[in-house]
């Protein structure tokens, strides 16, 4: 989708490009500044409006980047720490100690998901009920913690989304703009010269420029993070699981007794 959103702005500039290229420079031209504070003294205020608000997009995504980079390098940090110890505990069938290995690692998105389930299965250890029930309460409190960490996981992954989607859209409108500045200075001064649409045209590049800077980071980190999301899943699944087995070894065991 991002590609052919971005081919079709290629193809919308490809007349800026040759007007730019072959514009007739037979009117008097004016000097262009290409630094920042040059090009920024040049454009409108729509103009300037459009570049705050990449600008602001551009921040909150990479706020978004290094926040979820930050939470996915703990998690799965603390989760290569958590997964052997809480299965040294599990063995010797000290649920205290695996509930306290735990709560030491809360960053990490296993432990939290197996300490729902120890507590659940701790909690209903010493009442009457049968252990099938036991068991289903636990894969209750395991599904629910599943549904809270996933949804943790993916905590402003929907804004790096929309930022990558829109960013090209909202350069586009500053396109838009350069192109209707450019053709006011041709009607006010009279001539078709380089000097009376640079400014324009200048606009409109900087802020399509703007745009497909902004979104490109965010869809290809969009696509990143979503990734490590699922990976994640698919590990507080399988530690479900071997967790849930686990109880009903226990549950068989204490059924014999």
């Amino acid at each position: 989708m991002f590609a052919a959103n971005l081919a079709t702005l290629m193809l919308a500039k490809s007349h800026l490009v040759a007007v730019w290229l072959f514009q007739n420079t037979g009117g008097e031209d004016s000097a262009v500044g290409w630094d920042p504070i040059s090009l920024w003294k040049q454009m409108g205020w729509l103009a300037r409006a459009v570049v705050i608000i990449l600008f602001i997009m551009s921040a909150w995504s990479i706020g978004v980047m290094i926040d979820r980079w930050i939470a996915f390098s703990a998690a799965r940090k603390q989760s290569r720490q958590f997964a052997p110890a809480v299965a040294g505990a599990l063995r010797e069938g000290k649920l205290d100690e695996a509930i306290r290995v735990a709560e030491r690692n809360k960053k990490s998105h296993l432990a939290k998901v197996v300490t729902a389930g120890l507590q659940e299965f701790k909690a209903h250890g010493d009442s009457s009920e049968i252990p099938g029930e036991q068991i289903e309460a636990s894969k209750r409190a395991l599904e629910r913690a599943e549904a809270i960490v996933h949804a943790e996981l993916k905590r402003g992954l929907g804004g790096l989304a929309t930022i990558g989607s829109t960013a090209p859209f909202v350069g586009l409108f500053g396109t838009v703009i350069g192109i209707l500045n450019a053709f006011r200075k041709i009607s006010e001064q009279k001539q078709t010269g380089l000097g009376a649409v640079a400014g324009g045209i200048s606009e409109a590049l900087v802020t399509t420029a703007l745009g497909l800077f902004v979104a490109i980071p965010a869809v290809m980190m969009f696509n990143y993070f979503t990734g490590k999301v699922e990976a994640f899943d698919v590990e507080m699944d399988n530690s479900s699981s071997e967790l849930v087995d686990y109880f009903l070894k226990k549950s068989s065991v204490g059924v014999r007794r």
